[in-house]
Order: C-alpha cells, then structure tokens, then sequence
C-alpha cells in the first residue's frame, strides 16, 4: 500500500514558503478522523505536537510510541507517522518547514539536534502550561501581520524548542526515549553532516564513505524517510544558505557563489535558476519587500 504524502494532514501535497510556521489544534483534524490520523507523511514539513489533555500511540516508520498528557511529541519531515489518539484528547500542532529549521539550527547550534528522529518528549505540569501560552501566542501572532510579528513568533518557536531540549533525553520515568531504526538515523547523521560540511560541495560519495555505509544504502533509507535522495537534500541546504545571503547579506551573486563552495559563480547562477526558477538577482529584488503572514 502506497503511503499518503501531504502537506497538512489530508490536504494535497504542495511547495511551502521556506519560513513556513502554521499553528493548529490538536482536534481540528482528529476529531472527523475519529482520532485516528492514518500513516502518512510530510516532504519537508516537521511537527512539534503538544498533548495537553490525553494521550494515545503513535507510530513512527519501525518505532511504536505510546504517551500520556503532558508531552511533546516530535516528529521530522520525510518520517511516516500515524496516531491513535484517546477520545477527546487535546493539544496543538506546530508545523515548521525543513528549511526554516535549518536556519534556527544554523544561528542556534543547540538546537540543531532536536527534529532529527521521532521522539516523544515527557513535560511536567508547569512546562505543559508555558508551552500551552507559548503555542496559544504564535496562533494569535500570525493571524494577521503586524509589527515585530516575525520577532515575536520565532521568540516563541526557540523557548518552545528549547524545552523540549532540556526535557528530551529522559522520561518522567527516568527511562531512554525508544529510538527508531537503523535507517532513520542514518538519515540523522547523514543530516548533521550535511550542516557541517555543506559549503565543501562534497558528493553523495564522499558522505556514505564517511557515514560507512554504501551509496545505495543512504539513498534507499533517504528515499524512504525524507522522500528524496541524498543529492537533492544536499542541494536543498546550499540553495537555503543562497536564499538567506541573498535577502539577509549584501554579498555578490559571485561572492555568495564562493560562499557556498562553487568555484564558477556563472555555474551557480544556472544552478539556481534551475531549481528555484529565477535568476539570483532576481530572486533579490522580488523577495525585498516583506513576508506574508503565516509564512515566517
């Protein structure tokens, strides 16, 4: 049986803002869903899911959860997941876009680690209720734009995720948090490493070599968790760098080039034409003016 890639639970899938954040409530879709939420994935799109009252099971490609109220559950784009959710739980669901998480983890290295694997992240009653504001703020804020708006939402994205830093190594019960498979966090390593070492333009070749495992083993276990091979993901991390230094720096088209590990800046101006579909100067100028509410 094939399994569903969407983009928000049961709609169709489709490209996001690369600073995409949307915040909703844990009902909003599990309820007509009879509180099941059938396996399924997001290309690039990662929740940080807040159980406020409840529980239920969630499973997450070979790794089976099961959790009660208060908890965060944390689950990375590309991971088939599904829930089982008990009747009338409730909570909220924060979706991030891959590329926006790699921003925050590149300005944030502590966070860097957080939305790798799946993992259910145990809260005590006090840390349920500032992330319950946390979460109830970032829905107000990007209901409609306003000033300080992207300020204020991130504020409330890093606190969140710095909680479920400091609480995710150990459970309420002083237990390990079960990990998943072999594949999964191949995947996570391969990930870390792309952060640290994407400028040196190094091939698919040279990561499964010091990753030690085979080419085709890293390209099946990314096809299978983030639903796309390792080149492309590669890819994906340069052209995010491009994109911040474009709209945030004022470097060159060249010297960004260089910046990222291309010798020949002609070479990156075709590259990026390519997958984004417009030049890098042009990208500068249409991306100069702001950004809609709801896509920080």
């Amino acid at each position: 049986m094939a399994i569903a890639q969407f983009y928000l639970y049961g709609e169709p899938q489709q490209d996001v803002s690369e600073n995409f954040i949307h915040v909703e409530s844990l009902e909003l879709r599990s309820r007509p869903s009879e509180w099941t939420i059938r396996p399924h994935r997001h290309r690039d799109l990662n929740h940080i899911i807040h159980i406020a009252g409840g529980g239920g099971s969630m499973r997450a490609e070979a790794a089976h959860f099961t959790f009660d109220a208060p908890c965060l559950l944390l689950v990375p784009a590309g991971i088939v997941h599904g829930f089982e959710w008990v009747s009338e739980s409730y909570g909220s669901v924060t979706t991030i876009a891959n590329r926006y998480l790699a921003e925050v983890g590149l300005r944030h290295p502590d966070l860097a680690g957080l939305l790798l694997v799946p993992e259910v992240v145990r809260l005590v009653t006090e840390e349920s209720g500032e992330v319950e504001r946390l979460i109830a703020d970032m829905s107000r804020e990007l209901a409609w734009i306003s000033p300080g708006q992207r300020a204020r939402v991130e504020a409330d994205l890093l606190t969140l995720m710095v909680i479920a830093l400091r609480r995710r190594e150990v459970d309420a019960d002083g237990a390990k948090t079960p990990v998943p498979g072999r594949q999964a966090a191949l995947v996570a390593r391969f990930r870390e490493r792309i952060e640290e070492r994407f400028r040196l333009r190094e091939s698919v070749g040279d990561h499964a070599d010091a990753l030690g495992v085979s080419v085709t083993a890293l390209r099946v276990a990314c096809a299978r968790l983030a639903g796309r091979p390792p080149a492309m993901m590669l890819d994906e991390r340069g052209l995010l760098e491009a994109r911040r230094l474009l709209l945030y720096s004022n470097l060159s088209v060249a010297e960004i080039a260089y910046a990222i590990g291309f010798d020949d800046p002609a070479y990156f101006s075709r590259f990026f034409t390519r997958h984004i579909g417009v030049s890098p100067r042009h990208y500068r100028l249409r991306h100069s003016d702001g950004v809609p509410a709801g896509q920080l």
